[in-house]
């Protein structure tokens, strides 16, 4: 048997046949560490994929196609009793950050010292959004309030202090200042939680929105709000900022939330908060989002997703938790694109406006922003239309 590191080549002709050698990825096998395969030990599922697999041939002259795709992938997907982490499967690797409206968003950021979720928390979209992807239209989701959190999520990767710096009274006019200088007509801002100030930061927060709105009137704004402390009156200061979408994110299932979320961060509060903007703003379009992966069950996924339409949620997106780091969760298990689809349908039939859902989607992803723009557009002809009719 020729072998490498990760890779194991299984003879099958005459001693000294190279042409006859096949490949097996390690990852693809639960076997020991340090253990060995033997091709007759081999399910024959796996004995069949091997023998029509690329040779050593094929693999020196550079004729090898990736076939990495969660259909064949034959990794472990859920983490059991004495298993330390899982692989990344394939569908959940990307490429590194690069491009020029990268580069160019990132130094706008850094020159009017402004924060984004999409750095601090680690985001695996961070290059298809800044870099604008195919469409080359960039988006980012700005972080108010500073780059220091007050809660310690275990999910999360943003920094923890009881007692941030004091918030910047210039972040509106610089924040507005960034977004103007983008050209782009649909931005989402975020922020992290402040409980050290008296209204959780939701009169800053609609500042901010207020000063984006002034320069760039005709632009579309997201607001992923914290729940400051399920204060009601700051959740109205911010619904009532002149936003266009207002996102609270549920992020897990009820039975896991005291175990994934701060303590402070409630289920029933979080509902709560986003009825109470549906009481203020009829017309608002909320949107929230949940993480797969935690060890939730169907059965939490869909009681989840229930709560949030009886609350009246428009919009909602599913995707993969991904551990940032090691001191934070381990993933208990890589949900496959083919589940994520089912849960897509689910929220249709369920009556969301728009539900996005795959491994990669996140709360502030781009592709659902371009869906819900053209839903606020719609709605905003309607406006129009009406308001025409009871002129004339």
């Amino acid at each position: 048997m020729a072998a490498k590191v990760g890779t194991i080549f299984l003879r099958q002709g005459k001693v000294g046949d190279f042409r006859s050698l096949r490949w097996l990825d390690l990852a693809h096998l639960q076997i020991p560490r340090h253990g060995c395969v033997f091709y007759s030990s081999l399910p024959q599922e796996k004995k069949e994929k091997l023998t029509k697999g690329p040779g050593l041939g094929d693999f020196i002259s550079g004729d090898v196609q990736s076939t990495d795709s969660w259909e064949e992938y034959m990794g472990k997907l859920k983490l059991e009793k004495g298993d330390k982490r899982l692989r990344l499967p394939p569908w959940l690797k990307r490429e590194i950050p690069m491009g020029k409206n990268y580069h160019k968003l990132k130094g706008h950021l850094r020159e009017l010292n402004l924060a984004t979720v999409c750095e601090e928390a680690k985001c695996p979209n961070i290059g298809e959004c800044w870099g604008g992807g195919e469409d080359h239209t960039s988006t980012a989701t700005i972080m108010v309030m500073g780059d220091t959190c007050t809660r310690g999520c275990r999910f999360c990767s943003v920094k923890t202090a009881r007692r941030p710096p004091p918030l910047d009274p210039n972040e509106p006019v610089h924040t507005a200042e960034a977004i103007s200088r983008w050209g782009v007509d649909y931005i989402v801002i975020t922020s992290v939680d402040r409980d050290d100030v008296p209204d959780g930061g939701s009169a800053h927060f609609s500042e901010c929105v207020k000063e984006v709105k002034k320069r760039i009137p005709s632009i579309l704004v997201e607001c992923l709000t914290p729940d400051f402390r399920g204060d009601m009156d700051a959740v109205a200061t911010v619904a009532r900022s002149g936003l266009d979408v207002y996102a609270h994110n549920i992020e897990t299932v009820k039975r896991l939330t005291p175990y994934v979320r701060d303590p402070r961060a409630k289920y029933d509060q979080t509902l709560q908060v986003l009825a109470h903007v549906k009481k203020v703003v009829p017309d608002m379009v909320t949107k929230s989002s949940i993480m797969l992966g935690l060890g939730e069950t169907d059965k939490e996924v869909r009681t989840a997703m229930e709560d949030l339409r009886t609350v009246g949620v428009d919009c909602l997106t599913l995707g993969q938790y991904m551990q940032p780091t090691k001191r934070h969760l381990k993933v208990q298990e890589y949900v496959t694109p083919a589940k994520f689809k089912q849960w897509e349908e689910v929220g249709g039939e369920m009556g969301f406006a728009y539900t996005a859902s795959g491994p990669l989607v996140r709360s502030s992803y781009r592709a659902g922003e371009f869906y819900i723009k053209n839903l606020l557009n719609k709605k905003r002809t309607k406006v129009d239309v009406e308001t025409n009719s009871q002129q004339s």
